[in-house]
């Protein structure tokens, strides 16, 4: 089977606004190719914060291919091999929206988290980041460039192989139990909508949101509590954080919404996937997907 590490940059805070992408095959136990795009979005809007991150510009990308011209060449891998990436949610879930943005169909894919795989082969108190993990481990890459953060992912997933004496990714993630997830075909999540869950997105989930939990590890290495409560207007995050304690939606929450599980310390990942699909069905209930 395929193996290969993928990594999206986006425009601005929609999931289908992918501006670069880069990828990373891995085969005998060594990276054997290495791809690196930039992609003009559906809409030339980027957000301040994103282009901080990346330092991506409309400018850099008016003339580059759009999602579909890009990804077309790479998805058979992606649909017949073994995804990794970093923080895998929110890059699985960027492949899904473009394709459904581009007209595409959006197939069944199979994924393994690298963070999920640092946390339980080369822990830390600082956190296992896409940067923190490749300084500990020695990989030397230029963060937020799509490409190179692909390459530092396949590089993490050696190195937990070397370090479990695990044969390959499939090995690894038997030996130190990580489930590869499987996500099913179909629709991607939609473009959120900020604020309370809606009743009636919420009945979509017969599996209580209010008894969702998450704890996170903060900037300075505090933990804090992000739990789904129960409002007036309807299900919002709260987080024991200080802002939160002031009623802000925090970085915490933020982070959560969009899929982002880097400082997630609590074992439920997949319940940040099910947040995402919850906050997807009140997109479409409030008419803004």
């Amino acid at each position: 089977m395929t193996v290969l590490a993928l990594d999206f940059e986006t425009a601005n805070e929609r999931r289908d606004s992918a501006c670069a992408v880069g990828l990373a095959w891995i085969a005998d136990g060594r990276i054997v190719r290495r791809e690196s795009h930039l992609i003009r979005p559906p809409e030339m809007r980027f957000s301040p914060g994103n282009i901080r991150v990346h330092g991506i510009l409309p400018a850099n990308v008016a003339d580059q291919p759009d999602f579909a011209g890009v990804m077309a060449p790479y998805l058979g891998d992606l649909t017949r091999g073994l995804i990794l990436a970093h923080n895998a949610s929110f890059d699985i879930g960027v492949l899904r929206a473009g394709l459904a943005r581009a007209g595409l169909p959006v197939p069944a894919l199979s994924y393994l988290c690298t963070v999920q795989i640092a946390r339980r082969v080369f822990p830390a108190p600082e956190g296992c980041g896409l940067g923190k993990v490749a300084r500990r481990l020695g990989i030397r890459f230029e963060h937020h460039d799509a490409g190179e953060d692909a390459y530092a992912c396949a590089a993490i997933a050696l190195a937990a192989m070397r370090q479990t004496e695990t044969p390959d990714v499939h090995g690894l993630a038997t030996a130190i139990g990580v489930p590869v997830t499987r996500v099913a075909s179909g629709p991607p999540l939609p473009r959120r909508a900020p604020g309370a869950i809606s009743n009636r997105a919420m009945a979509a989930f017969p599996a209580a949101p209010s008894a969702l939990s998450f704890t996170i590890r903060g900037s300075t290495g505090n933990r804090y509590s992000v739990v789904l409560e129960e409002r007036a207007g309807g299900a919002q995050l709260r987080c024991t954080c200080t802002a939160g304690r002031y009623g802000m939606r925090c970085r915490h929450v933020k982070a959560l919404e969009v899929g982002d599980i880097t400082d997630l310390l609590s074992d439920n990942a997949n319940d940040v996937e099910l947040l995402a699909r919850m906050l997807g069905a009140q997109a479409r209930v409030l008419g803004v997907a």
